[in-house]
């Protein structure tokens, strides 16, 4: 099953160029325990909250929300570049910002995400509850569809549509759910349908 993607310009000109559905595509996961697919790691987006903690030392405790250029400024540190960052590798930023301000080494540094709210989609058309949805992990289209509470009965889900704000560009990407969501989907019937969503991409079911 192919995955057809389009560049269209904001001002709906005409494709200028055609995407592999390859990179497109969500990369495999390993299964954990049970069988299930691992979560996908989440990195960090515009608009989330992260704490940073330095343990032992009270004023530099901090909740911080990331601005709209994916940075943020903690003391002694300066500005931080957070965007699509994994908690971890603020953590190593964090340390070598403080390390000139230690005698010995630098106290234990923790980040963690309070607030995932940065991460966010939408689904339109016809569905059941389309609206925004901030999932707080990573999600297919697949999954986007069902979490707006499945296809209405005369939705077209062989034409259901991806748009993705590419820099000044829209790209749209193509995807089929109609045999992905029969009763009982082979694997290469779903292989079409985990698109992986990225933040602020809006699903359309036609």
């Amino acid at each position: 099953m192919r995955i057809r993607g389009t560049i269209r310009t904001l001002s709906g000109i005409a494709a200028v160029a055609v995407l592999a559905a390859a990179p497109l595509a969500a990369a495999p996961q390993s299964p954990g325990a049970s069988g299930t697919p691992a979560l996908k790691p989440y990195r960090i987006n515009p608009g989330d909250e992260i704490e940073i903690y330095v343990w032992g030392d009270e004023r530099l405790q901090r909740v911080l929300k990331v601005l709209p250029d994916g940075s943020v400024s903690f003391p002694l540190v300066g500005r931080i570049d957070a965007l699509n960052k994994l908690p971890t590798d603020l953590e190593g930023v964090v340390v070598a910002g403080l390390a000139d301000q230690y005698r010995n080494s630098v106290p234990r540094v923790t980040v963690s995400v309070k607030n995932p709210s940065g991460l966010s989609f939408s689904v339109a058309g016809k569905v059941r509850q389309p609206g925004a949805f901030q999932p707080g992990h990573y999600m297919n289209v697949l999954e986007a569809v069902s979490v707006a509470g499945g296809p209405t009965e005369f939705a077209d889900l062989s034409r259901v549509k991806i748009y993705r704000k590419n820099g000044a560009q829209i790209q749209v990407i193509e995807v089929r759910l109609d045999t992905a969501m029969k009763g009982s989907p082979s694997a290469a019937d779903l292989q079409g349908a985990i698109v992986e969503l990225q933040s602020g991409d809006t699903v359309v079911v036609p």
